[in-house]
């Protein structure tokens, strides 16, 4: 894995940037692979992403023609998050997700549905979630202010409501979940000025557009006990993966390469950023990014149903094992 972040990202214009839109993007491909030649079970595949720079390795390949190059047709479908992605993934309305691995975990343990994580996509890095408050707010001005205060996330019981927790904890103040508000991420902003909610939790690029329109960062949620900490992965169905194997295998191959460009070339994220989020090439060229994975670790995974353990978001012990589905060798 290679980091890559460019420091505090510079104040630029991000209006265009809060428009998120369905992103569509499949491969232009006018011809139907022929699954009798390659062997694959299904090749036409929709994948549920979120419009944040965590989804980028999937427009790259889509972008690159490394899906296309295994006879892949693969269309991107932007969704909410992981909690809202998870329910259209167990319906089969979606082929894969990119899913938080905190919701991803919760819904394993609570029976939700059976899930494999194929691949892994991001890891957190420095400013890339913060907790914001208005500028002229003087009440709050870092985590130990953030008792009884509404704060805005963008789903309930995900990655945003722990490191939320994880943060507070450090400085002393416990979180009630009754604070947390969910909302998109668009509509943060907003919500912070007239009052809705106190403080939000935001990742770029609206870490720069709040920012613009007066609001303050207090804290970065991912430092201390959240450093370096995974976010989200590739992620099917336990039923998918067993009846479709060769599909599965062929899509790890191709995402493999994206996530290995999205981790040594920085100019290939910025050129895809605004196909799926509508971030202008200005601000892509800025923003603070995280790291983007190369390799299923096991023992990374397991970190987070470690946390998640600790701070009540898993009822009992949790091996992160069984949900892994390697590529296969060569």
């Amino acid at each position: 894995m290679r980091r890559l972040f460019l420091g505090r990202p510079l104040v630029v214009s991000v209006v265009a940037a809060l428009a998120l839109t369905a992103c569509g993007g499949a491969e232009t491909n006018t011809t139907t692979p022929d699954t009798a030649n390659n062997g694959l079970e299904k090749s036409t595949l929709t994948v549920g992403i979120v419009a944040v720079p965590d989804s980028a390795p999937i427009q790259i390949a889509i972008d690159k023609g490394f899906f296309k190059a295994e006879g892949l047709t693969v269309s991107a479908s932007v969704e909410t998050g992981g909690a809202t992605a998870t329910p259209k993934l167990v319906a089969g309305q979606l082929d894969a997700m990119l899913g938080n691995y905190v919701s991803l975990f919760s819904a394993q343990e609570k029976g939700v549905g059976k899930f494999k994580v194929v691949a892994d996509s991001y890891q957190a890095a420095p400013d890339n979630f913060v907790l914001m408050a208005n500028g002229d707010n003087a009440e709050i001005s870092s985590p130990a202010d953030l008792a009884g205060k509404k704060i805005a996330v963008n789903t309930l019981n995900g990655i945003g409501t722990l490191a939320v927790t994880a943060t507070a904890k450090v400085a002393g103040v416990t979180i009630d979940p009754k604070q947390f508000v969910p909302m998109p991420l668009p509509d943060m902003g907003a919500a912070l000025k007239n009052g809705t909610v106190d403080v939000i939790w935001v990742a770029e690029p609206f870490i720069s557009a709040n920012a613009r329109d007066g609001a303050k960062k207090i804290a970065d949620s991912m430092s201390g006990p959240m450093a370096d900490f995974p976010i989200a992965g590739w992620v099917m169905s336990d039923d998918f993966v067993a009846k479709n194997p060769n599909t599965v295998a062929a899509f790890q191959r191709a995402l493999a390469k994206a996530q290995q460009l999205a981790a040594s070339d920085r100019k290939a994220i910025e050129e895809v950023l605004p196909k799926y989020t509508k971030i202008d090439a200005a601000t892509a060229a800025v923003i603070a990014l995280g790291v983007y994975s190369t390799t299923l670790s096991e023992a990374r995974l397991q970190r987070v149903a470690d946390t998640m353990k600790e701070y009540g978001y898993l009822q009992a012990g949790f091996d992160v094992k069984s949900l892994l589905h390697a590529p296969a060798a060569g």
